[in-house]
């Protein structure tokens, strides 16, 4: 029999608070409102790419508890990646800890309409104005949902526990199979209303480039994603080793053996993000930058011409000291964002001052 413990706080009810849902701790805040307390002390969180679907149960400390995880069938039937992310529930819900999961937090890859529920993913095709909110809760018992773009998820996470920690103005990015973004400003994350704000990676950055599936011209992720970064170099006569990988993470393997080529790929990659990030940065004034993802891994490969490239671009005094980070949460950001998300909102609560 689960306990039940009402706490009131002043003010009007949150519209997205939940029963159910755990008191946060540590660095998650109390908004005013009433929360209901209940030995449902975990989330279920999703992380929802175009190269995995990753799913965790979390605590509210940020901590994950069990793992499970599928490649995402991208190019397939959009019935056919929903029952990989099905999967991949179908592990969490079988575990004796599912009992304390209070609500589920997604972070897909964008663009996502978090007030409809919905997902259009730019690189699984087979998904537009897909119900994906209501598609997770049919097989998780209809808990409560909260969806934000798979940038924003890791912009949570950074600014939760991880690179961008104690900045008040920052720019969170994922450099992988895609490129996307959040922004925290003031301190407070900005999902914006739909959950895509800071989707750096569709700001069209080469106004003649190549067309990007999105439908714009010149797109940062046209430029700086692994598959394009990959694509470049290969146009551009790099061939990959005996063993025939292809992959964004072999580019950089060349470029620091030192291959023309494949440097001037992550050069390339790098301008590209260097003119969005001082885009950005010249909007809302950011002052750190963090980039992850597959790309982020690099290192100075991509983060070298990236801070030298940024002097060009960024030359107002107001962003002069802008600087570039490589973030700190890894592979688990997607999910300990989304978790964050949903302990925040499902709350009435604000992890890592999330804001509209």
């Amino acid at each position: 029999m689960r306990e039940r413990l009402t706490i009131a706080f002043s003010g009007p009810p949150s519209p997205h608070r939940v029963t159910g849902l755990p008191f946060p701790h540590g660095p998650i805040g109390i908004r005013s409102g009433e929360l209901t307390l209940m030995h449902t002390d975990l989330v279920a969180a999703l992380d929802i790419g175009g190269t995995k679907i990753a799913g965790a149960l979390v605590d509210g400390h940020g901590r994950i508890l069990l793992r499970a995880q599928r490649p995402t069938p991208a190019q397939e039937h959009g019935d056919i990646v929903i029952r990989a992310v099905e999967a991949v529930l179908g592990e969490l819900t079988a575990s004796p800890l599912w009992s304390r999961a209070a609500a589920v937090g997604i972070g897909s890859a964008g663009p996502v309409d978090a007030s409809a529920g919905t997902v259009s993913p730019v690189n699984v095709p087979g998904w537009r104005d897909y119900p994906l909110v209501e598609r997770v809760r049919a097989v998780t018992d209809a808990l409560p949902v909260e969806l934000i773009g798979d940038g924003v998820a890791i912009t949570a996470a950074e600014h939760w526990q991880g690179a961008a920690r104690g900045h008040d103005n920052a720019l969170c990015m994922v450099v992988s199979t895609g490129v996307g973004g959040g922004l925290v400003l003031g301190g407070q994350l900005r999902p914006g209303p739909t959950g895509n704000s800071g989707h750096i990676g569709h700001i069209s950055v080469d106004l003649d480039g190549d067309l990007c599936p999105c439908g714009s011209r010149g797109c940062v992720e046209r430029l700086a994603s692994g598959p394009n970064i990959a694509r470049r170099a290969i146009e551009g006569g790099w061939r990959p080793g005996p063993e025939g990988d292809t992959s964004a993470a072999a580019v950089a393997a060349a470029a620091r053996a030192g291959d023309p080529v494949a440097t001037a790929s992550f050069e390339r990659a790098a301008q590209a993000l260097a003119a969005g990030i001082a885009a950005t940065a010249t909007l809302v004034e950011i002052d750190i930058a963090v980039i992850g993802g597959g790309v982020g891994k690099a290192g100075e490969v991509l983060f070298a011409p990236l801070r030298a490239a940024l002097r060009d671009y960024a030359t107002l005094s107001f962003v002069q000291r802008l600087t570039v980070t490589p973030a700190q949460m890894g592979t688990d950001a997607g999910l300990v964002g989304a978790a964050a998300a949903a302990l925040s909102r499902m709350s009435g609560t604000r992890t890592a001052g999330v804001a509209g």
